[in-house]
């Protein structure tokens, strides 16, 4: 009788919660971040490209970003591009070197981020949700198949539920600590 493979669910459970992680460093708290930059996309070249491909990010200090434009045509698209990617930044071009100075979130924007941030976890936790589907239809496929008994289908079940449990506790937890790193003055 062949085991059922739960590396597989573990990696797809694991990869729901690095998305969640990339999501959370895109949110803005009131600190600067490098990460904060990342979704931008700019139109250079005739294609739409990340950011990170047309420049160098830094966070010289707390509340300031900065963008180092590689080249000088682009500086006007890195603008446009951090101005209209919809975060409340408004840079400041010197040469080829971008200021984006970080403002202080208001307490109604801070509101609203902890909302996202919800949004964002309940996505990841219906993600590991419908990982432990499938890897629960999987040991009815193979119980049907005759693969393992129905003492190890409850066996491996049960393992499939302590994954699930364990990878949901983590997304409860990183978006308790997203919030309070949001809601901190």
């Amino acid at each position: 009788m062949a085991d059922p493979d739960l590396s597989d669910i573990t990696r797809r459970m694991d990869s729901a919660q690095e998305v969640l992680r990339k999501e959370f460093a895109g949110l803005r708290t009131g600190r600067a971040s490098a990460a904060l930059l990342e979704p931008v996309m700019v139109e250079a070249y005739g294609a739409s490209m990340p950011i990170s491909q047309v420049g160098t990010i830094s966070v010289p200090e707390p509340r300031m970003v900065t963008v180092q434009v590689w080249d000088r045509s682009l500086v006007g698209a890195v603008e446009k591009a951090i101005r209209g990617a919809g975060l409340g930044l408004n840079p400041a071009s010197d040469g080829q070197l971008m200021r984006v100075p970080i403002p202080a979130l208001s307490e109604e924007r801070r509101v609203e981020l902890t909302k996202i941030a919800g949004k964002y976890a309940e996505q990841s936790r219906i993600a590991v949700r419908n990982v432990r589907r499938d890897g629960m239809e999987m040991l009815k496929r193979m119980e049907k198949a005759g693969e393992i008994s129905e003492d190890d289908h409850r066996l491996w079940g049960d393992e499939i539920q302590r994954l699930t449990d364990e990878h949901i506790k983590g997304i409860d937890s990183a978006l308790a600590q997203k919030e309070e790193e949001i809601l901190q003055v």
